[in-house]
């Protein structure tokens, strides 16, 4: 992006705004979910050498495993409080790495509300504190329910974040594969391919309360990857979304929907690019940025197994030691570094 948008995590119309600019100039942010704070600090430091904004997402279960595994989750406890200190720590970093982020919480069922219930208190104390919300954005995925349950759901709670002028996302259709513990791999395939009426009517709806929302409209979407995908990623599914609420609402306007593509690790180019052109602008990885991360602990371990072996004796020396290959900020920093090399590539390809 040429465009330069202020340091830190962005709320507001801000992150609309940011959107806009993507889909304008056929551009995907890369929305990443973290693992740790060795992933944030990589992610943070590589939007900062290239000059981009980045999407930074926190699942639930990673909000509990930043917080610590010791840490009951009862009543979605650790996720709350790991989603607050992960935010708050987000915060201190953009800043002083001057890289604007939008910080998001990913997938949050029926079962897991309580904890964006939380966090939508979290976010009035520090909206009346620094006049901006903790998080960006929230995403809320009742796509298991009919659609007008969903959306009613949806409309509840975008409802009291727009008091705070935040950004929704909302799914609809189901995105296909295993993720935190939700397998999707033998629902109805019909669901992997979200109809044209389907946005129209979410479009409709939600544009009531405010225009600061984007959708993950599924078109065969998958989380995680596989040897071959049991359904076909049908980009074109979006392009006659976009022409069906063009007509249906009288709207000039070429693409007005913004879109979200989840399950985008392992995806085909060819068929990424192409959804960008048809108005995605975030575009979820997770699987791929966790396996670039363990290659590069992978590879160094390899590398030096001779000097990890034992705290004292290598191939320099029985008696010499080998703190300096076997402490932990050493080979963290290698799957950072690998993470950032995968993640730079990964914002070039993010262009149509």
């Amino acid at each position: 992006m040429s465009k330069k948008f202020p340091p830190g995590v962005a709320t507001g119309n801000l992150v609309m705004n940011i959107f806009k600019y993507a889909k304008k100039n056929c551009i995907a942010i890369p929305a990443i979910n973290i693992t740790g704070f060795n992933m944030i600090n990589a992610i943070i430091e590589t939007a900062a050498e290239i000059n981009v904004p980045v999407i930074i997402q926190i699942s639930n279960l990673g909000a509990a495993f930043n917080i610590g595994k010791g840490l009951n989750n009862k009543n979605q406890y650790s996720s709350i409080l790991g989603s607050i200190y992960t935010a708050k720590y987000i915060h201190q970093v953009s800043k002083a790495y001057r890289v604007t982020v939008i910080l998001h919480t990913d997938h949050c069922n029926n079962e897991k509300i309580l904890w964006i219930k939380k966090l939508l208190k979290e976010n009035k104390k520090h909206f009346k504190l620094f006049n901006k919300t903790l998080f960006s954005s929230h995403m809320l995925d009742f796509s298991n329910e009919p659609i007008k349950n969903n959306i009613k759901m949806c409309k509840y709670y975008f409802s009291l974040m727009n008091e705070m002028n935040m950004t929704l996302e909302v799914e609809i259709g189901i995105t296909g594969g295993e993720e935190e513990g939700i397998n999707n791999m033998k629902i109805n395939y019909d669901k992997f391919y979200t109809k044209p009426k389907e946005v129209a009517y979410v479009y409709n709806n939600l544009k009531k309360i405010s225009s600061n929302f984007i959708i993950a409209a599924t078109f065969g979407n998958v989380h995680g990857v596989y040897k071959s995908h049991f359904i076909n990623l049908k980009p074109k599914i979006l392009y006659k979304s976009q022409k069906y609420i063009n007509k249906k609402f009288n709207i000039k306007q070429k693409k007005p929907v913004f879109f979200v593509f989840h399950g985008g690790s392992g995806s085909n180019l060819k068929k990424l690019k192409e959804s960008i052109k048809y108005g995605v602008v975030k575009i979820n990885l997770d699987t791929d940025m966790q396996y670039y991360f363990t290659c590069g602990v992978r590879n160094y371990m390899e590398y030096k197994k001779k000097f990890l072996k034992n705290q004292i004796g290598n191939p320099k020396g029985k008696n010499k030691p080998n703190k300096k290959y076997y402490s932990p900020r050493i080979w963290l920093r290698k799957g950072e570094k690998e993470f950032k090399i995968n993640l730079k590539k990964i914002f070039k390809k993010f262009k149509y």
